[in-house]
This record gives structure tokens, C-alpha cells and sequence, in this order.
């Protein structure tokens, strides 16, 4: 953040200063109290259970819509008021700022981007699912004088919310990864999406540039919303491509990423197949930012961590592999996603094991969006599907239209009752994919099969309480 007392903080969003208007907020903005900083703003927000001003005490400064007992700035509308600073602060920055958005792989994306620019200059970029109207000012509002790289992932819940964003923060380099059915439920349609997801590169001034996937239509169709050049990227006849795609027994992709007639191998130690078109994308727009394409390619393949629950593999001590991709979930990245565990399943001659939850935000296309899944586990062989909660039904139909899948589709009302029969059922020789949407948060199943003991000990079996059990087809796997 830079250093700005209250005073000047109410000048900016048009607020009034209840207490010392002399006080120096010179860290970041923050909303969760827990998460307090020294030299913060804490933005207190009314939400539907919690009321942030109740949590004020002991804060440096605070913004919110009331006075509370530390020194405040009182504006009409925090969340408002908290774009407003972000928009003041990202102008006196001297930083080029990146967006991204899309379907899928805007955070692998966003993740690829920042470890290329780091060795060039200090970079800030998004964290967890900082990538609304609260994440993105949050974000800005983390860079300091010396910030020359801010990377921002936008999402879009509705026509014109990625337009207000870029207005907060205006980007000089935008990229669109795809247009899928995600949120589909509050679009309606494809086409909807994809407006909503072009609002980014109509931002674009026109000395920026725009960054589109060459291998999506609708991406590509959005080249005639900008005045700024356009880089694609993906297919052959794209301006940013790959070759030689070999992926190895954990999922990991190796290729040589082309630009320009010049070419340097590349090695994703992130399992997924889709992980490369991630890259790409990444490295268009850092081509784009004068990054040469031989640090492009060193640092994609140094890149050894990427965001938490996205494709994230570990291997218990018995050897067990499971793989945690429980941050959120539509159909197209679902399907990715069970690529990959066939993958390592084929590799590694291990038994693979989906446990799928439900995909929110899919509107009258959630049956349908689930079935698609089901029949994807099918066709790739996957050998059993743990399917949770009656919203994610549709999976097991999809399932069963697969003629020659041979595999156990097992029903769970809830994620204990699903993690009890994998604790008991799944073997040191296997691989387990978990998956769903955020607000399933089936992590938890992941955790617990990572360390069994714990959730034992937190979920005791009463005395006579009989074991889990799992609507099945009367196998056991």
C-alpha cells in the first residue's frame, strides 16, 4: 500500500474521518480481521451473517459505513469506496498490469505469469480467489512504490462486472483463456459468456495488448473488440504454439514452446494435461512484456508450486497418490482433470478413483454438465466413481450410458459418509482424484485421506454405530 494518511484516504473515495485523521495507512487492505496487518485498512463490510464492524476493535484504520472504536474513514459504500482507492493508488503506480480471465485456467494462468515476471522486476499478483470486486482493489492495494508487475485475475459473474474491474484497474495486457459453461447457470448462454469475458480487452488502450486463445472461436471472434495488437495463442497457426507434447506417469507435460521461429523446451512439473495451454497463455503475455522467450521457457519449467487445491498431488507414506483439485470445479476442467488421473492411472498401473462433488452455478445445465462428466469417467476407464450429495447425480447417468465401462459408481449423501467408505476401501496401490466445486469443500476429503489418523480421532465410531455405507451396485472395488 502506499502511504496515505486518513485524511487523504476520505479525499479520495469521498468519506469523512471519524477520529485521527493524521493516521498513516501504509500496508495493505484486508477485510478478514484475523488477517490484520500492521499499518492496515480494515474494510468493514455488512454481509448477509457477519457484520465486519463488530470486528474493528484493535484495527489501525477502518473503512466501513459506520464509525466504529478505531480512527475510520465513513463512506456510504465500502466495497464501492475500496474500488475507488484501488483506482487512485494503481495510477500513481509506475507498473504494467496484467489481466486475465476465462472459463478455465485463469489462475494457472496467473500463476505461470507471475514466476516469469519476478526475476524482471518486484511482481504482485492475485492470491486464493482474489478476483472480483473485493479481491481485485485488495490485490492492488498490496503493491508498494517499488511494484513494477501487477497481475490481476478477473472473474465475471455478470455482463459488465469485468468491465467495472478494469476500471478500477485499467490493464495494458489482457488475455481471455476460453469461454466454457461456467456460471453458465447466470449467463444463459455461451455467447453471454463470452461478451462478459471480452470486456477485458475492449479496456485494452491502444498501445496494449490483447491476449486470445487462438483455438477457441469465441476468443478469437474478440480480436474485433480491441484497437490494441493482438497475440494469439495455441494452435499451430498461432503466434505463440507448442510441439512435441510427451506427458510422463505423474500427469506432466513436456513440449517446445515456439515464437517467432525460435523454440525452447519446456518441462511442467504441474500434473494436467491442460497445464499447457495455461502456459501458453502465460507466456504470450509475458512475450508481450518484452520477456524473452528462452526466460519464458527456464521459468516455466522451475515453476514448482502454483496456487493450493489446483491439480495438487501428494503421496502418502504407504504410497497411496492423491491427487487434490477440490478449488473449484465446471464441466470442461472436471473432464481435464479426469485426463490426467487416467493418465497416471495407465502409467503407474494403478486403480483410479474419481470422487466427484457438485459443479455449482451451471443454472438448468447442471444435470446435463454432470451427466457430460460421468460419461467422460466412463469412456477414460475410470474405475470407480464416488459421487457426493444428490446435486452431483447426474454424474452416475452419464456413467451409465457408457456401454463398455466396466467400472463401481458408488453414491454418497455426504462427504463423511464418502470418506468413511474410502478410508476403508481404498488401497496404497491406487490414485484418487477429488474434485467439485469451492463451496463443497471437498478438500476435506483429500485431507482425510492424506491423514486418516486425524479424521478418525475428530469422527469417532459410537459403540454398536454401524460402519459407513455407500449406495453402490453391489461391489466392492
Amino acid at each position: 500500500m502506499l502511504a496515505m494518511t486518513l485524511s487523504r484516504i476520505a479525499q479520495v473515495v469521498g468519506g469523512q474521518v471519524v477520529g485521527d485523521p493524521d493516521v498513516v495507512v501504509d500496508a495493505p487492505a484486508y477485510i478478514d480481521s484475523r488477517q490484520a496487518v500492521p499499518g492496515g485498512l480494515f474494510v468493514a463490510i455488512v454481509g448477509e451473517h457477519v457484520d465486519g464492524h463488530d470486528y474493528a476493535d484493535g484495527a489501525h484504520a477502518v473503512l466501513g459505513s459506520r464509525a466504529t472504536a478505531a480512527p475510520t474513514v465513513v463512506v456510504r459504500d465500502p466495497v464501492v469506496a475500496l474500488g475507488k482507492l484501488a483506482a487512485h493508488v494503481i495510477r500513481r503506480l509506475d507498473a504494467t498490469v496484467f489481466a486475465v480471465t476465462g472459463s478455465q485456467g485463469k489462475t494457472g494462468t496467473k500463476d505461470y505469469l507471475a514466476r516469469m515476471l519476478a526475476p524482471a522486476g518486484s511482481t504482485v499478483a492475485t492470491t486464493s480467489n482474489n478476483n472480483n470486486e473485493l479481491g481485485v482493489p485488495l490485490t492492488v492495494l498490496r503493491a508498494h512504490p517499488e511494484t513494477r508487475f501487477l497481475v490481476l485475475e478477473m472473474g465475471a459473474r455478470r455482463i459488465g462486472h469485468i468491465k467495472y474491474l478494469c476500471e478500477i484497474a485499467p490493464p495494458h495486457i489482457a488475455a481471455v483463456t476460453n469461454v466454457g459453461t461456467a456460471h453458465i447457470g447466470e449467463f444463459g448462454s455461451r455467447d453471454s459468456i463470452a461478451f462478459a469475458k471480452g470486456e477485458i480487452v475492449a479496456a485494452l488502450p491502444e498501445d496494449g495488448t490483447a491476449v486470445l486463445n487462438g483455438g477457441d472461436p469465441l476468443v478469437a471472434a474478440m480480436a474485433s473488440r480491441t484497437r490494441a495488437r493482438v497475440l494469439t495463442f495455441g494452435p499451430d497457426d498461432a503466434d505463440v504454439s507448442e510441439r512435441g507434447a510427451e506427458v510422463d506417469d505423474l500427469g506432466r507435460v513436456s513440449f517446445e514452446i515456439g515464437y517467432a521461429d525460435e523454440w525452447h523446451p519446456v518441462h511442467l512439473r504441474q500434473s494436467g494435461l491442460h497445464q499447457a495451454q495455461n502456459a501458453l497463455a502465460a507466456a504470450t503475455m509475458a512475450l508481450a512484456a518484452g520477456v524473452p522467450l528462452a526466460d519464458i521457457a527456464s521459468a516455466l519449467t522451475a515453476t514448482t508450486t502454483t496456487s493450493p487445491m489446483r491439480m495438487e498431488m501428494h503421496e502418502r507414506a504407504d504410497g497411496l497418490i492423491v491427487v487434490n483439485d477440490a478449488y473449484n470445479a465446471n464441466p470442461a476442467s472436471t473432464k481435464a482433470a479426469l485426463e490426467s488421473l487416467s493418465v497416471i492411472g495407465r502409467r503407474r498401473h494403478r486403480r483410479t478413483i474419481a470422487v466427484l462433488g457438485e459443479m455449482r452455478e451451471l443454472g438448468r445445465e447442471s444435470f446435463q454438465g454432470h451427466a457430460e462428466v460421468g460419461r467422460a469417467a466412463g469412456r477414460l476407464g475410470i474405475e470407480v466413481v464416488v459421487v457426493i450429495g444428490e446435486a452431483a447425480a447426474g454424474v452416475v447417468e452419464g456413467l451409465e450410458k457408457v456401454i463398455a465401462w466396466t467400472g463401481d459408481a458408488l453414491v454418497a449423501e455426504d462427504r463423511d459418509e464418502a470418506i468413511g467408505w474410502l478410508l476403508e476401501n481404498v488401497l496404497p496401490e491406487d490414485v484418487v482424484l477429488v474434485k467439485a466445486s469451492h463451496g463443497v469443500e471437498l478438500w476435506e476429503v483429500a485431507d482425510a485421506l492424506l491423514d486418516p489418523d486425524a479424521w478418525r480421532a475428530e469422527h469417532p465410531v459410537e459403540p454398536g454405530e454401524a460402519e459407513s455405507e455407500v449406495e453402490g451396485d453391489g461391489s466392492t472395488p
